[in-house]
């Protein structure tokens, strides 16, 4: 479950993330290409907000793309990533933001396997946490 974040001010998330994380989430920074601990990472559970907790992706939507960060092709249930219109850069693209804090996660493109709705929503892992599926 997500924590009460809504309210924190900029000298909590410093605290509370590390100066990385604040870069990627906070200032929406990117974290360098094929460098993130999740870009190669297939096991199965669930991937959270580093901010938060909230639940943003499960692994059985992970793919590799080649894109060297993290690739999903859609969000997990229940509406808690957001999506808006980003033209920093000179360029038009897709901001992902976990819906609960307002971090910043990543981008979405339209350039995913055409067989899983063609989405690809390309996330830093500095962004993320993981939670293993429990072993039944």
């Amino acid at each position: 479950m997500a924590d009460d974040t809504k309210n924190l001010t900029e000298a909590e998330w410093r605290e509370r993330l590390t100066p990385e994380q604040y870069h990627v989430l906070r200032e929406a920074g990117t974290e360098r290409a094929f460098t993130g601990q999740y870009d190669k990472h297939y096991e199965e559970g669930t991937y959270t907000c580093a901010g938060c907790g909230t639940v943003l992706f499960e692994s059985d939507t992970k793919y590799n793309s080649g894109c060297g960060w993290p690739a999903f092709t859609k969000p997990a249930e229940g509406d808690k990533v957001e999506e808006r219109r980003d033209m920093s850069f000179g360029m038009i693209r897709t901001e992902v933001l976990c819906k609960e804090c307002g971090g910043h996660l990543g981008h979405v493109f339209p350039d995913g396997p055409s067989d899983q709705g063609g989405m690809r929503y390309c996330i830093n892992s500095l962004s993320l946490d993981f939670e293993p599926k429990d072993a039944d």
